[in-house]
């Protein structure tokens, strides 16, 4: 490793990874060296795609290399925590997908083996660095809404199930893990606490899964979020931060554009404030350089994903038993 570039090495040719690797190549300080995948003409014809130079039929020779830097890990939820743990033990710096984990005891041995081996593991919640949501952090936290009252989110969408990894509960799957935990993460971030209470409902599909979960969280301060996910409904997304004085509206909250607008509405008058975006992945990629070569803190550090997957876990605790449950 060099003191002014980082190599990349991607571990799967997963969808997404399509859609982050603008960040990287965006990224002054990142070089997107080798993709690894569980064949050799899978590597190959990816890495011929993106122009990456090196591709390998195996993740384990990728974490064998010695010029990795980091690892991107875009696998299914209940493969994350296993390969972030090799990866680490391969001397590996990891950003992860989320969730990271899928309970705060594999969430706390991930946190265990970064500090053993001295490596930076960050959850790869993208929106959590984009202008916009740092926009909305400043407003909430300057009191141009007065006092933070009530929060709301949504992330739901038409999911085709065939041959689905998100429809597999074995996988990780589910709605809550795969888009309620945005605006969970949404209202947490902004509030800056922890919730104190959760209850949650939730229907289950044909496959075993939560289709559909809908959540109420207290937090301190008699402050309230509600939110909503599915599988199930049309394409809907959603953030609103209601406070004493006025209201915050995100529109476009977890995968915002170029070009984005925010309302905020106060004395009976709406506001549109103009935000102007950046390559959306560069954010998470630029973070983890700054973490590994500046030895800043990750903007989502371990303990915050713990206390995203402990929420979560709660949220099921809830549905499962029908009771409020206290975390």
């Amino acid at each position: 490793m060099t003191s002014t570039m980082l190599n990349w090495g991607i571990l799967s040719t997963a969808r997404i990874t399509s859609a982050v690797i603008p960040g990287m190549r965006a990224s002054k300080r990142s070089n997107l060296l080798a993709v690894a995948s569980r064949s050799q003409e899978s590597a190959d014809a990816f890495a011929k795609k993106w122009k990456i130079p090196q591709a390998y039929d195996s993740y384990e020779a990728l974490l064998a290399d010695p010029e990795i830097d980091i690892i991107y890990i875009p696998l299914p939820n209940h493969l994350h925590v296993e390969w972030t743990l090799k990866a680490v033990e391969a001397g590996k710096h990891v950003l992860c997908e989320k969730p990271i984990a899928l309970n705060v005891e594999d969430a706390d041995a991930v946190a265990s083996a970064a500090k053993k081996h001295s490596r930076v593991v960050a959850e790869a919640f993208m929106y959590r660095h984009t202008p916009q949501t740092l926009k909305v952090e400043e407003i909430v936290n300057n009191g141009s809404l007065g006092t933070l009252k009530l929060l709301r989110g949504s992330f739901a969408y038409m999911m085709t199930y065939e041959g689905n990894i998100r429809a597999d509960p074995t996988m990780g799957g589910g709605s809550l893990w795969d888009v309620g935990c945005y605006p969970i993460s949404y209202m947490r971030t902004v509030f800056g606490a922890e919730p104190l209470e959760v209850f949650g409902w939730q229907l289950i599909g044909p496959t075993g899964i939560d289709d559909t979960f809908v959540g109420q969280l207290r937090f301190p301060g008699e402050v309230y979020g509600q939110f909503d996910c599915s599988f199930v409904t049309p394409f809907y997304v959603n953030m609103e931060f209601v406070g004493s004085e006025g209201t915050l509206i995100v529109p476009k909250p977890y995968k915002p554009g170029l070009n984005e607008e925010i309302l905020l509405a106060r004395d009976g008058k709406t506001q549109t404030i103009k935000v102007k975006g950046e390559e959306l992945y560069l954010g998470e990629v630029e973070d983890m350089v700054d973490a590994i070569l500046l030895g800043k803190t990750p903007r989502i550090s371990l303990e915050d994903s713990r206390a995203n997957i402990a929420t979560i876990k709660a949220l099921f605790e809830s549905a499962n038993t029908g009771t409020a449950i206290k975390l």
